[in-house]
């Protein structure tokens, strides 16, 4: 019995895209999952008396930091320009002070159909190799936290021209649990005028009422 040879092709191609299809589902889930154990990993340190940035009255009460759904569109390449001498900052800190920083380089990305970019910063002392993003969007004061949100991104090696951004990661800077602390400001060239629906939410306030809102 002969076979049509096309019969062969067409088998290869199912199985080639079965296995596309495959890898995509598998991978969106590992993502995700790995989102919900880094989350699960905080709430946990913020009922810790020696982690958290929680005074004892809301430890008590605390049940979980509120967060968007975990969603790949927030999670971005972007092109970076390394600036060629990366020039020392004072970034503003919510008390009046300030800190800081070396002006790394320039992130440069699509998000909402338009074009973006990010102003990546550095510590001087920074020891993880991390850079740092503090940033502004339109969701601040309503579903986010009103003075901006936090990034970490991975130092790039060298010659790389490109790194992930991923707003899933975005977190609130401790100033959002409580008057206690000093936080950095983001820096005007770093305010999105698109909304970020991805990452840490505002931290739940109680009113006069006894009411979380």
């Amino acid at each position: 019995m002969r076979i049509n040879p096309k019969l062969f092709i067409g088998l290869g191609l199912l199985l080639v895209l079965g296995y596309s299809l495959q890898d995509l589902v598998l991978g969106d889930n590992q993502y995700v999952a790995g989102v919900a154990k880094a989350r699960k990993e905080k709430n946990d340190s913020f009922r810790r008396a020696t982690d958290s940035p929680l005074s004892a009255e809301q430890r008590n009460e605390f049940d979980s930091l509120r967060y968007f759904a975990p969603d790949k569109t927030y999670r971005v390449s972007a092109q970076v320009e390394r600036f060629a001498k990366p020039e020392t900052v004072q970034i503003p800190l919510t008390d009046g002070k300030a800190d800081t920083y070396l002006r790394w380089g320039r992130a440069s990305f699509e998000l909402a159909d338009a074009p973006q970019q990010l102003v990546l910063l550095l510590r001087p002392d920074e020891k993880d190799g991390k850079l740092f993003v503090a940033f502004a969007d339109k969701t601040n004061g309503f579903t986010t936290y009103g003075g901006g949100r936090y990034l970490d991104v991975d130092l790039p090696a060298e010659g790389d021209d490109e790194l992930t951004l991923d707003f899933n990661q975005a977190y609130n800077p401790f100033c959002a649990y409580g008057t206690a602390y000093a936080c950095p400001v983001p820096p005007q060239e770093n305010r999105l005028a698109v909304e970020v629906r991805a990452g840490e939410m505002a931290f739940p306030e109680t009113d006069h009422t006894g009411h979380n809102h």
